[in-house]
């Protein structure tokens, strides 16, 4: 264990709990308006514009993503030109839905890969040793305990010459109240776990669902930043949007395909993205 992971309070069955509720949701997923299968199946790219513009291009690069779902984000790569693209997820059900998208839209498993696997066991799990390009993000990080394992083992199947891509959601984000994100209510510094048991989800909030518990934690840009460069990665650049890919606060409002504040709102970043590249 790190010595960060020695600083933060890990509950006992919090993978196994968090396993549970990930595997429960997969087909209320798959069959959510949230993900839309068949719009992405004719479309085949969800990918955000800051995101594809800040990657860009991927032609004839390989591609790992990291704690990848059902596989919607893996495959627009692969859309987008990446001639090999491997995602990893521990939820063996949405492992298998990604294989299923994959394979009927046309990819061999040569082109498109999916693996089962702990983010921390990845070295071990994935197929290759090294990528040209590891991507992760949104909604990923918050479900792991120790920050610096993490860094470690995407660092290290980062190729020669590539780099890592991470797009998250703003730890500032869960210190303000949530229906106008006006007022501080939490602490952005907190290392305590924090626990949850709530119904649905966020695809589709009314969703009858029996595994409920989940365990998650919040790690500030500092921390992301800093583990990254202990593993010896060249930070690119930092960079803080005003957007977000759902409602996150109660006054939020769709536009341009994004959930903002309402005009006149103070802006904060609600996500982040970085770029950290290896010698």
């Amino acid at each position: 264990m790190s010595t960060e992971a020695a600083r933060t309070r890990v509950p006992e069955g919090w993978r196994e709990d968090n396993r549970a509720l990930w595997d429960e949701r997969v087909p209320v997923h798959t069959a959510s308006a949230f993900y839309d299968l068949d719009g992405f199946r004719a479309r085949r790219d969800v990918l955000r514009a800051f995101e594809t513009e800040e990657v860009g291009d991927v032609t004839g690069k390989s591609l790992l993503h990291l704690q990848c779902h059902i596989g919607l984000d893996t495959l627009s790569w692969a859309h987008r030109g990446a001639s090999r693209v491997v995602g990893l997820d521990f939820s063996a059900p949405a492992v298998a839905a990604a294989r299923d998208l994959s394979a009927g839209l046309g990819y061999g498993p040569e082109r498109a890969d999916f693996v089962t696997g702990d983010v921390y066991d990845a070295a071990e799990a994935v197929p290759e040793p090294a990528y040209d390009i590891v991507y992760t993000g949104l909604g990923a990080l918050c479900w792991l305990p120790d920050i610096r394992r993490w860094a470690e083992t995407a660092a290290s199947l980062v190729a020669p010459g590539g780099f890592l891509y991470l797009a998250e959601f703003h730890p500032f984000t869960e210190t303000l109240d949530d229906e106008t994100g006006s007022r501080i209510v939490r602490d952005y510094f907190s290392r305590d776990a924090q626990v949850y048991d709530v119904p649905g989800t966020y695809a589709d909030r009314d969703a009858a669902t029996v595994h409920n518990r989940s365990v998650e934690w919040q790690h500030t840009v500092g921390d992301v930043v800093s583990a990254l460069a202990a593993t010896g990665l060249r930070l690119e650049f930092l960079h803080e949007h005003d957007v977000s890919l759902f409602p996150r606060f109660g006054n939020f409002e769709v536009r341009d395909g994004y959930h903002r504040f309402p005009e006149g709102h103070p802006r904060i970043p609600l996500i982040y993205s970085l770029k950290a590249s290896k010698v």
